[in-house]
């Protein structure tokens, strides 16, 4: 019998058990201090955010930079949550006791509930003994390849993901909780955020194969060299055994690094590691045309990044024993996500590569857009590299040096940090235009910007630059109230 799976690799809804893991297994897993009463067997769901609480739920209440989520316990049980991970040190204070058992709320007392979650999340895996779980991380093409690798994936075998971008210290262990009984592969990106955040994030999922994309500059201003990055990135084979794989890009520079002293099988990875991969002819803005075991594929995600984020997915699902048919299906069927090589198309051609920036990826979208046949002119917004550190001024003076020699017909520069870029474009005479106030950008952008242009939008996250869309789209006027002067 054919069991019928959907995009994210889910049955029917009555095939899905309705309690994820037991209290008792649950305070087993964090060590944690029972109290209130225990009004069922276990939970059925799991959230951080009390308004996203369903009946059944799981909250864990962490204490952040900007919310407590020790404040919303209450909130959490009268909108049905059943138990609440809370810590110790919070708990009179905030009288959470009395709280949970006016509602009829089990309470699990913790030390760290960021730790309890990320201990609950392994336990909760343990449980799916017969999961392959492949772990990505890298400073750029995560996401991507993780999209790419699931989308080969589920053509054969039932394939979980994170969603979104659940992909750092408390958003992984929630994207855990998505595993289910019919999965066979789980598919995990690992970001970072600070020192340690891998290994913490391996030591949740012990991935079974785990692929590094690259080693960038991004988040050096937290670690502060690129060794040090790649000694971070590494971390994702810490909790290797003896019959785990790694895949280590062939070309890195850092590649031996990676190497060095793991566990388990290592492999290189690159275009050359496959003998099925034919020519590749670039289409431009509708991406690519693979060759693949002598059949061509159309690849819609454009530039030489994707493909390298593409050759890394094939990597993975080789170890998968997943066959050819299902690479080239796979290839095909993947579209650009929010913010990541997005092409907009209308009276004015917009690259939407926005979600985030560094160096590396920056350098790229220019050189893609350089190669670009277009009739039109090219204009390229570009917004502030952020979490760069001490290396952020340097880096935006080398983006303001490959800006000079670049063929675009105008230069955009948003943000304080491309004060840099800014300065190596003045010695040049290359037009440019730089501001720190979003609105002032879109205004100078409504006033050049001209039907049949091609138009590349790429920065941090921070500098949120998809709030120019309505510009080029003729959909109205873009609004930005409280957010002049700062990327943000």
């Amino acid at each position: 019998m054919t069991l019928s799976i959907d995009r994210n690799g889910r049955p029917p809804e009555k095939t899905c058990s309705p309690v994820l893991m037991g209290f008792d297994r649950l305070g087993a897993a964090v060590r944690g201090r029972f109290l209130g009463r225990n009004s069922g067997e276990g939970f059925s769901s799991v959230c951080i955010d009390s308004r996203t609480v369903k009946p059944g739920a799981l909250f864990v209440a962490l204490e952040g930079n900007v919310q407590d989520g020790h404040l919303y316990v209450e909130s959490a049980f009268k909108a049905g949550a059943v138990c609440a991970l809370v810590e110790a040190s919070r708990l009179k204070p905030l009288d959470l006791e009395e709280k949970a058992k006016e509602l009829g709320g089990l309470l699990i007392v913790v030390e760290n509930s960021l730790r309890a979650l990320q201990d609950a999340a392994a336990a909760y895996l343990d449980g799916f003994p017969a999961l392959l779980r492949v772990g990505i991380s890298g400073s750029s093409g995560k996401t991507t390849t993780k999209e790419i690798a699931a989308a080969i994936s589920r053509r054969e075998l039932p394939t979980v993901m994170n969603p979104v971008n659940l992909n750092s210290e408390s958003g992984l262990p929630l994207a855990v909780f998505e595993v289910r009984d019919f999965h066979r592969v789980g598919i995990f990106e690992l970001g970072m955020n600070r020192p340690g955040e891998i290994a913490e994030l391996a030591r949740v999922l012990r991935p079974h194969i785990a692929l590094i994309t690259n080693v960038g500059l991004s988040h050096i201003g937290m670690i502060g060299s690129r060794r040090g990055i790649a000694l971070e990135k590494k971390q994702i084979f810490s909790c290797f055994g003896e019959d785990c794989i790694a895949l280590i890009p062939a070309a890195g520079e850092f590649s031996g690094f990676l190497a060095e002293g793991l566990k388990g099988i290592t492999r290189f990875y690159g275009p050359q590691s496959f003998e099925e991969l034919g020519p590749v002819r670039d289409l431009g803005l509708s991406g690519s045309e693979i060759t693949w075991a002598g059949e061509k594929v159309l690849f819609a995600l454009p530039g030489k990044h994707n493909l390298e984020d593409a050759v890394a997915a094939i990597a993975i699902a080789r170890e998968l024993g997943i066959g050819n048919r299902a690479i080239r299906e796979g290839l095909e069927s993947v579209r650009p996500l929010f913010g990541r090589s997005e092409i907009l198309e209308g009276d004015i051609t917009v690259i939407q590569d926005c979600y985030n920036a560094n160096p590396e990826s920056t350098a790229a979208a220019i050189s893609f857009c350089d190669s670009l046949e277009y009739p039109g002119r090219k204009v390229y917004v570009l917004g502030s590299m952020l979490e760069l550190g001490n290396d952020s001024e340097a880096a935006h003076r080398e983006l303001g040096s490959i800006l000079s020699r670049c063929a675009a017909d105008m230069l955009f520069l948003y943000g304080k940090e491309m004060e840099g870029a800014a300065a190596e474009l003045e010695k040049a005479e290359a037009g440019y235009f730089h501001t720190n106030n979003i609105a002032e950008l879109a205004s100078s952008l409504e006033d050049y910007v001209e039907p049949g242009d091609l138009v590349l939008l790429k920065g941090s996250r921070g500098c949120a630059l998809e709030r120019l869309s309505p510009v080029f789209s003729g959909k109205g006027k873009p609004v930005f109230s409280g957010m002049e002067g700062k990327c943000s």
